[in-house]
């Protein structure tokens, strides 16, 4: 059986559309502000569901909540069509859940407490084949203690998944990880959604999402601000972008050009010109202009817009 698939004894039981629904959540701790106003989201069977957010979004307090471990004030959710918090004890064999800290025993080694954690489940992953995918075997026989931030992302993510679970939460999977190992997991995460299993993720990587998510749910201030697949979320008119000197004349370029036209030093050298569809016209303009005021520009051409360019246009560029 591929890694990833559902364990047998796990399919019976409540079945809806979504493996995670949640409904105008709302959150408050004591007298501080509101941490969720209203959230509400789907994760669909099959797919990947990103949240992505600032520090401070309500994130890690939404998947609490799915995860059972944190009640809401208000509002509805429903996992694999369960209440997480009743039918805790039947989704625990369901549902897979990938902490920040692992919450792993520290004094055993690596392979040990996966092999521990595997013991738990019906019908769990080969745990040698599991751990070779993930390149958990050079660090088998090591404490958790002594573990490094990535070797133990990597062993939560393989804990999260021994069990075959239905649906898996997974925190920030690839921090951490060089860039091999960060392949192996998306990997290991196209698999696994391949096979029918639901994942919803959260991370700081926008580039994870694009290249994982069938589905993204930017959050912010405990709304959700904006769905949809990567896609749609980064349609849009496409910017125009060259290099140059620094310091040049801006406004004279975007009088130049059509109006709405908009031009920005994104960066000393490196300008953006956006706000209008970028067109022949338009390249012959900006490169007419840099000519006509002895400039020598390099790079002319379109750039699509990125999931971090919709992430800061919806959340903003301040720091929290």
């Amino acid at each position: 059986m591929a890694i990833g698939s559902p364990s047998p004894a796990a399919l019976p039981g409540v079945r809806t559309d979504a493996a995670v629904e949640v409904t105008d959540l709302r959150k408050a701790y004591g007298g501080g502000p509101t941490v969720l106003d209203g959230l509400s989201f789907r994760a669909e069977r099959g797919r990947v569901t990103a949240l992505l957010g600032p520090n401070g979004a309500g994130k890690t307090t939404t998947v609490g909540i799915c995860e059972g471990l944190r009640r809401p004030d208000s509002g509805t959710v429903r996992v694999l069509g369960l209440d997480p918090v009743a039918d805790a004890a039947r989704l625990r064999p369901r549902v897979g859940v990938m902490l920040q800290d692992g919450g792993l025993p520290n004094g055993v080694g690596a392979l040990e407490a996966l092999r521990h954690l595997a013991g738990l489940h019906t019908h769990p992953l080969d745990v040698d084949a599991l751990a070779e995918r993930l390149g958990l075997t050079s660090f088998a026989r090591t404490r958790v203690r002594r573990l490094s931030g990535g070797q133990r992302q990597r062993l939560a993510t393989a804990c999260a998944l021994v069990g075959r679970p239905e649906l898996v939460f997974l925190d920030e999977p690839s921090a951490g990880l060089d860039p091999q190992a960060r392949l192996a997991v998306w990997d290991v995460v196209r698999e696994v959604r391949a096979a029918g299993v639901a994942v919803v993720l959260t991370t700081h990587l926008m580039e994870e999402a694009e290249r994982l998510a069938d589905e993204v749910v930017v959050v912010d201030h405990g709304r959700v601000v904006a769905t949809g697949s990567p896609d749609a979320l980064t349609r849009g008119p496409a910017s125009l972008t060259f290099r140059s000197r620094p310091a040049l004349e801006t406004r004279s370029l975007a009088r130049a050009l059509p109006v709405g036209a908009e031009v920005v030093e994104a960066e000393p050298g490196r300008y953006l010109v956006s706000g209008i569809e970028v067109d022949p016209r338009v390249v012959a303009t900006v490169t007419n202009w840099c000519a006509s005021h002895d400039v020598l520009a390099e790079g002319v051409g379109p750039v699509r817009r990125t999931l971090e360019d919709v992430f800061l246009d919806l959340t903003g560029r301040t720091l929290r």
